[in-house]
């Protein structure tokens, strides 16, 4: 038997009004469920206790930026360090002057370990098309400036949100520093573009796991955030064949738990070596500005 760990990714629903707590208070009741079902470390989308906010231009956004500690997330962390649960969120961070895309991981003792700061933030126009909100996250968020690996009880892992999943760059300097597991914490929606977003939404996520060899954790939001279409369809990815372990709907907020192997990883680097044949000499192109 191999290092097995049970972890989930936690499907919210859309966020109708702008009062962070019923998201809390919905965070704890998956806890309760995590709990039940042996989880060790539960995983929630990106911004999942406001509305997608950066869907429009706005002037009060502030509102939506909070400090840790706070008493909104503590309403779960609180819970989450009860059950004995480590807890990966995503939320609005304010800190001093500036706001980042953050999420935040707190272990099984309910120690904060750190906070990821989204590096890569998107600018998305709108479209005439029914759905076709825009993201403005170029307007509210300052980048993140690191690719940390972070540790939990020997386990190593990194962390990509949502628009970062199509940075093979990033995925591949994560697997080099020895993550096993890539959380990534979502809110991505349709745009308007159904056909395209939804046929291409698995894609990102299985590829990661396949060419890196890593586990690949996605919670993302679903349902409609008035007239913001959101794809859900959260999964865990297996290294192993890209394989999807198990995967949620487009509507319908969920707790979808998995026992990982860990070996896996061993399993899946071995099978494609990509650490040993590959060529850094031949990629400085990579990184030139």
């Amino acid at each position: 038997m191999g290092r097995q760990i049970t972890i989930a990714v936690a499907q919210t629903g859309p966020v109708l009004g702008e009062d962070m707590r019923p998201g809390a208070e919905a965070a704890c009741a998956m806890i309760e469920q995590a709990a039940g079902q042996g989880v060790e470390i539960v995983c929630f989308p990106e911004v999942f206790l406001t509305p997608f906010f950066p869907a429009q231009l706005r002037a009060d956004y502030e509102q939506f930026f909070i400090e840790l500690p706070n008493p909104v997330t503590d309403l779960f962390l609180d819970l989450a360090r009860e059950k004995g649960i480590g807890v990966i969120f995503g939320f609005g961070e304010r800190a001093g002057s500036y706001l980042y895309n953050s999420a935040a991981i707190f272990d099984r003792g309910g120690r904060h370990v750190g906070t990821y700061r989204k590096a890569h933030l998107p600018a998305i126009l709108p479209s005439n098309r029914k759905g076709g909100t825009g993201s403005y996250e170029k307007m509210y968020f300052s980048p993140g400036g690191e690719l940390p690996v972070y540790e939990m009880d020997g386990l190593r892992f990194g962390i990509q949100i949502c628009y970062e999943r199509k940075f093979p760059e990033a995925s591949r300097a994560l697997a080099l520093k020895g993550a096993e597991i890539i959380f990534m914490p979502i809110c991505a929606a349709t745009y308007g573009e159904s056909t395209l977003r939804d046929q291409t939404w698995a894609l990102p996520l299985q590829c990661r796991a396949y060419e890196n060899g890593v586990f690949v954790a996605a919670a993302n939001r679903c349902g409609d955030e008035k007239g913001r279409r959101h794809i859900g369809q959260s999964m865990i990815v297996n290294p192993v064949g890209a394989d999807i372990m198990i995967q949620g709907d487009r509507d319908e907020p969920a707790l979808l738990a998995a026992t990982l192997d860990l070996d896996d990883t061993a399993a899946a680097q071995k099978s494609l070596p990509w650490w040993r044949d590959r060529r850094p000499d031949l990629y400085g192109g990579l990184a030139e500005q």
